[in-house]
């Protein structure tokens, strides 16, 4: 498939950074992350995904498999290519993806001997700043707390946590929360939560009712009304290298991503600054 390149009038606005992270496994990080991108492509957003996770599930998901490109993601943090030569299509016009090429695995150790180690994405996006001809930048974080995670803090404007509404998952986000207060009182001013949303959910259970309730106690209008539901379609699209709105629309998981897409769209949009 050819790379796309991107152009960018003087007079656009930088396009809104979002960090889809959560330090434990397992919370529905990756597959938010794709699936969000894909339905804000879907409403006619300029959309581009940044798998930073080595395991490259984000870039398999919208059909680059682990080892099918030569560069992505690290050459870009370690100044080995630009940011026009590792952006890649996808099957959405307004989606494009810098996939996670096979060296990603050792950036964490070969990042620690380089200077401002934590603000090697920021500097590589602020060096093509021209070519971001995007709405969204959407940074798909590993599910830990290294130098992959903490350079995706550094860029971003926001977070956007994925959760289960279980009782370990809220120790997670303890956790989160701390180093986000942590990176912003250092590295990065600007940086916020966008909001939490609970994947997996089954509303019928009361623990997962006691879970939002303490969730929503300490973070108020940062929950997402939108919830996104256990569904089949959601664990089988991956491996036909797709977005589940490319696999199934009709699917819970298709509908719930698409319903999470309007909502951001209208929180940002209702902001002052929007």
């Amino acid at each position: 498939m050819p790379k796309v390149t991107a152009s960018r009038s003087p007079a656009r606005r930088r396009p809104r950074i979002v960090a889809v992270s959560n330090q434990k496994g397992g919370e529905g990080k990756t597959t938010t992350a794709v699936n969000l991108a894909a339905s804000l492509a879907a409403a006619e957003r300029r959309v581009l995904l940044v798998d930073l996770d080595p395991q490259g599930n984000a870039s398999s998901a919208v059909g680059y498999p682990r080892g099918q490109v030569d560069k992505g993601t690290y050459e870009l943090m370690l100044g080995a290519a630009p940011l026009k030569a590792v952006v890649h299509p996808t099957e959405l016009p307004t989606l494009q993806v810098v996939p996670a090429s096979a060296d990603l695995t050792g950036a964490e150790i070969e990042l620690v001997g380089v200077h401002g180690r934590e603000s090697v994405l920021r500097a590589a996006l602020e060096r093509a700043e021209a070519e971001l001809d995007w709405d969204f930048v959407i940074l798909d974080c590993p599910p830990s707390l290294g130098l992959l995670t903490l350079n995706a803090l550094v860029a971003t404007d926001t977070v956007l946590i994925p959760m289960q509404a279980k009782y370990f998952s809220l120790e997670g986000l303890g956790a989160l929360t701390g180093t986000i207060e942590r990176v912003r009182a250092a590295l990065n001013p600007r940086l916020a939560i966008e909001g939490i949303v609970f994947c997996m959910f089954d509303r019928r259970t009361n623990l997962a009712q006691q879970v939002v309730a303490e969730v929503r106690q300490h973070f108020a209008d940062k929950v997402f009304a939108t919830a996104i539901p256990p569904n089949v379609r959601l664990s089988e699209s991956p491996s036909h290298g797709k977005p589940v709105l490319l696999y199934d629309i009709e699917s819970k998981g298709a509908r719930a991503y698409l319903d999470l897409a309007q909502e951001l769209l209208s929180r940002i949009e209702a902001r002052p600054d929007a």
